[in-house]
């Protein structure tokens, strides 16, 4: 399926280290007002940088799954269309001149429309489309924007693509060629806000991602690219950015302010250090947060060396949020400096959308509906993940099934032929059905958000054993005679419902009754107890094979095959060929919940 039309850009290419915008913005003069301070007039100046997060190729407000409106309990609103309104009306109360607008990554994956101009009608082919986000973005008028992990999903190709089409550079101090040690994309970004009567303001935005793309898209990064730790990198160019006369330095994060990390320790980096750098680099004024997730209206820090307080924001993800810095500064001593700092956020869901962004995409859009509303096969009953947490279901062994066979089939003819294949998978949604009757590709994405690969691993019975202990800790503790409520069951220690998985191929109870490392019961083998020296391939996605989730034992497992062809490809393509989805094809009851021997359900 190709588009009706085309959509081209001229855009000049970013060069050298770092990105300078050599215009300067004209303040208006009744922004530079003038206050009296022991009989002398001081001058002022007030400056708003707005911020975006988590975008995941969120244009409009519209769940591409479901094939309707977007709508969520809580009354959210995603999309850039929405954004775009909010953006308008802070420039319009601001004056724009007085205005930056920043992105803290995480950019060109997470909807099928994101995905299809990835790779249905891929950006990188010949004469190909511009990527929607690089036209909403641009439209809006983003001044730069943070790497995130997930701009790596695609490989380099698409990434560089994709920077080109942007009017905007894409940021990544700590993200840097392998061989040389260079910053392989533009660490800042740097621009002049004239003030009538003083000199300008020069404000300066670090970009900084996250280490955890070395290990959740090492297939592409490998030997190409390096992630050292955000405050390591931050220490190195804070210092530079204020040499260079930056009167104000904020930093565009693509990581949590939580201080921890997903991967244990794999890396000698932290995700989640927006906190961390805050803390311990002087010089940041503040800190746009990414990468988990969350909404933190304003955070403040106190600087460890210099007793000053950074301010930090998190705006929700899928433009369901604009996060405001508001600045405050006095020129005094013949200088700018930061006088105070304020950080709000507003809600998508208080404006429509801009009608300049969806008339924009409109065609990009409906092409992308279109394709997910194609039907593939049909299903003899309805499929649903809405217990898989805590109860082995259907839907899921569909993911362990498709896993198995593609491995099984890979594997022909080579030495691990001979050897059984297991599976795991993760209960991603909560939400997803497969509804009786027509099957859409809309359907068995919905199934798996992710844009993962596949990977065969070789490891031992032991180590699955472990891998399942590692696995059933997602589970809160539960006393035998304690009342069962399944909203409390799970996620223990925060863990999310991505990093539980099931292994198919096995049979085993998990106890909740007992403590962790100690729940998996009854772990058997084509009816008999797990062998520990009995050798399996385990079918795992890509995030978990590199050492995402830190389960154990598979990131050093031998890989023996690989591909680059998603896994909800893979379950389009065998519902596809087998026309009709029965449970009685791949379905079984492998693993349930038990307290002291006794089922929970």
């Amino acid at each position: 399926m190709s588009l009706n039309r085309r959509k081209f850009l001229k855009k000049s290419a970013v060069t050298g280290a770092g990105v300078a915008l050599a215009g300067s913005v004209a303040a208006p003069a009744a922004e530079a007002a003038e206050a009296k301070k022991g009989g002398k007039p001081v001058k002022r100046y007030s400056l708003t940088v707005m911020g975006t997060t988590d975008l995941h190729g969120h244009v409009f407000n519209w769940d591409y799954f479901k094939d309707a409106e977007y709508k969520d309990t809580a009354g959210n609103a995603q999309g850039l269309a929405r954004i775009s309104t909010l953006v308008n009306a802070v420039r319009k109360e601001k004056g724009r001149g007085n205005t930056l607008l920043l992105d803290a990554g995480d950019t060109i994956q997470g909807t099928p429309l994101t995905y299809y101009y990835a790779k249905v009608d891929p950006i990188t082919a010949k004469g190909g489309p511009v990527h929607p986000m690089a036209q909403a973005m641009n439209a809006i008028g983003y001044d730069a924007v943070a790497l995130g992990n997930h701009e790596f999903n695609y490989g380099i190709e698409t990434l560089r693509k994709f920077e080109e089409q942007c009017r905007f550079p894409l940021l990544g101090a700590n993200a840097l060629d392998a061989k040389t040690l260079k910053p392989a994309f533009p660490p800042y970004f740097m621009k002049k806000f004239h003030v009538p009567g003083a000199p300008p303001v020069k404000v300066a935005v670090l970009g900084l991602t996250n280490p955890g793309i070395a290990i959740w898209d090492k297939a592409y990064v490998q030997g190409k690219l390096t992630f050292p730790g955000l405050e390591e990198q931050a220490a190195k160019w804070v210092p530079k950015l204020r040499s260079m006369g930056a009167d104000v330095v904020v930093v565009s994060a693509h990581s949590g302010s939580s201080g921890t990390s997903s991967y244990g320790d794999q890396l000698p980096y932290i995700e989640n250090s927006a906190a961390l750098v805050a803390q311990q680099v002087p010089g940041i004024d503040a800190i746009l947060v990414g990468h988990a997730h969350v909404e933190i209206p304003e955070l403040k820090v106190t600087n460890t060396a210099t007793g000053k307080t950074v301010v930090l924001s998190e705006p929700l993800a899928y433009a369901e949020r604009l996060s405001l810095f508001d600045f405050e500064l006095v020129f005094d001593k013949g200088r700018w400096t930061v006088e105070s700092v304020a950080a709000s956020v507003r809600n998508s869901n208080s404006v429509v959308d801009d009608p300049k962004i969806t008339k924009l995409l409109k065609d990009e859009h409906d092409v992308v509906v279109a394709y997910v509303n194609q039907v593939v096969g049909t299903a003899t009953e309805t499929l649903t993940t809405v217990e898989a947490r805590y109860k082995d279901a259907a839907i899921i062994d569909l993911i362990t099934k498709v896993q198995e066979d593609v491995v099984k089939a890979a594997l022909v003819g080579t030495e691990y032929a001979s050897l059984p294949v297991i599976a795991q998978a993760s209960p991603f949604s909560r939400t997803s059905e497969i509804p009786a009757g027509n099957v859409t590709i809309r359907d068995l994405s919905s199934l798996y958000v992710y844009d993962n690969t596949l990977v065969a691993k070789v490891m031992t019975g032991a180590q699955v054993r472990a891998y399942l202990e590692y696995s059933a800790n997602y589970f809160v503790r539960t006393a035998a005679d304690a009342v069962i409520d399944t909203a409390k069951l799970t996620n223990a220690n925060n863990r999310p419902d991505y990093n539980y998985d099931y292994v198919s191929g096995l049979q085993y109870d998990i106890d909740i009754a007992q403590a962790e490392g100690s729940r998996i019961k009854n772990l058997t083998y084509n009816g008999a107890a797990l062998d520990d020296a009995q050798q399996f391939v385990l079918a795992v996605n890509n995030y978990r094979a590199n050492g995402g989730g830190a389960f154990p034992h598979v990131a050093s497992a031998t890989e023996v095959w690989a591909e680059s062809t998603e896994i909800r490809t893979r379950i389009a393509e065998w519902v596809t060929a087998k026309g009709s989805l029965n449970p009685a094809e791949f379905a079984s009851v492998d693993w349930k919940l038990t307290r002291d021997g006794t089922p929970v359900f």
